[in-house]
C-alpha cells in the first residue's frame, strides 16, 4: 500500500478559538483551549478531545473491518474513552486513554471470538500504533437478549 495523506486546514478565529476544516470534508470544528487552562473555552472540542477521539474513531473502525472479516454478528457497539493529561517530565502530555468498548453479540457462541476481535483491534488500530500513550482496554460483552431484560 502507498502511503495517503489527510490535509486539514486551520483558521484563527478570536481569542483562543480556531476552526479546522479539509477540503475533502462537508463539516467545520470549532477548536478551543480546554477550559481548564487559561483562557480556556468551555463547550467546544479541543486538541485533548480530538486526540482521544481519533484513538476511539479509530477503534471502531478498525473493529467494524476486522468483525466483518471475522463473520461477528453483533447487534451494536458503543466504545465510551477517557483521555488523560498529564505533565511528564515538565511537559504536558495525554499520559493514557482508556477505551470501554461495550459490543452486544447475538449469540452466546460467539463471546469468545468477539472478545478476541475486541483485543486484536487494540493492536491492530493505527492511530494507537502511532502513539506513545498508552492505551487501556476495557471491554464490556452484553448478549442482546440479556438487554431485553434491563
Amino acid at each position: 500500500m502507498e502511503a495517503h495523506y489527510y490535509h486539514v486546514d486551520l483558521e484563527w478565529i478570536t481569542d483562543r478559538k480556531g476552526k479546522i476544516s479539509s477540503t475533502v470534508l462537508d463539516t467545520t470544528i470549532e477548536v478551543a483551549t480546554p477550559p481548564e487552562f487559561p483562557k480556556g473555552m468551555p463547550g467546544l472540542w479541543s486538541p485533548e478531545h480530538l486526540f482521544t477521539a481519533a484513538v476511539n474513531s479509530c477503534f471502531m473502525t478498525t473493529f467494524l473491518a476486522i468483525a466483518e472479516n471475522s463473520n461477528l454478528d453483533f447487534k451494536s457497539i458503543t466504545v465510551p474513552a477517557k483521555g488523560k493529561l498529564d505533565k511528564i517530565d515538565g511537559k504536558f502530555a495525554m499520559s493514557e486513554v482508556v477505551l470501554e468498548p461495550v459490543l452486544t453479540i447475538l449469540n452466546e457462541e460467539d463471546r469468545e471470538k468477539a472478545e478476541k476481535i475486541l483485543h486484536k483491534v487494540e493492536r491492530a488500530c493505527l492511530i494507537t500504533n502511532s502513539l506513545k500513550t498508552e492505551v487501556f482496554l476495557k471491554p464490556s460483552i452484553l448478549l442482546e437478549e440479556s438487554m431485553a431484560e434491563l
